[in-house]
């Protein structure tokens, strides 16, 4: 009998892409939010619930399930963003339950500039996954600078230009989520990433 090497049996972990959910979250709720920032509509309950459930509870859902994966990147991202928008909400209703005084001007510079430093960091990472990612962060990046530019100066019209800047930002999130979607149940490219290829 002339001995064998056994086929290499591929081993999945059995555990979904959380990507897509998390992507989707963030992209909906920051065009949401954004929608109002460029003037369009009120700060209203719909973006503080989508802020809560969405945006904040989805993605630290997301962010929990990249763990699993052994995914650092993920779990720090969708974690992270998630409790974003859990503490921005925060930061809007604790002042109107009288717990204590609206954050000032200053206060928002500092939160949003060590935001933006925070996302700016992660850009990097994407540079090794792929384009649309790098467009997302790198217009995520961009939004935080815009919204400390408009809260440090006062200017109404540069939380505008921000405001659009931001819808299209969360618009590429929502089309890097779908086309993780898609991609996956298709078995082909039909929304393409620009999948970077390793070295």
């Amino acid at each position: 009998m002339i001995p064998t090497t056994p086929a290499p049996v591929v081993v999945k972990d059995g555990i979904a892409n959380p990507a897509p959910l998390g992507l989707c979250a963030f992209g909906m709720t920051t065009v949401l939010l954004n929608i109002h920032n460029a003037g369009f509509t009120e700060l209203s309950s719909m973006i503080l619930a989508m802020g809560i459930f969405y945006g904040g509870t989805a993605q630290v859902i997301a962010g929990v399930i990249e763990a699993k994966k052994n995914n650092t990147f993920g779990l720090t991202a969708f974690t992270s963003y998630g409790f974003f928008w859990l503490s921005l909400v925060a930061l809007i209703v604790m002042p109107k339950l009288g717990w204590m005084e609206p954050a000032s001007n200053g206060s928002m510079v500092a939160y949003l500039s060590m935001w933006g430093l925070f996302t700016f960091c992660l850009f990097f990472g994407t540079l090794r996954l792929n384009r649309a990612l790098q467009f997302v962060f790198g217009s995520l990046t961009i939004l935080f600078a815009l919204l400390v530019w408009g809260d440090a100066s006062g200017e109404a019209g540069i939380k505008h230009l921000a405001g659009y800047e931001g819808i299209i930002c969360g618009a590429s999130a929502i089309y890097t989520g779908i086309a993780g979607v898609l991609n996956e149940v298709y078995g082909k490219t039909v929304l393409p990433i620009g999948t970077i290829e390793p070295k």
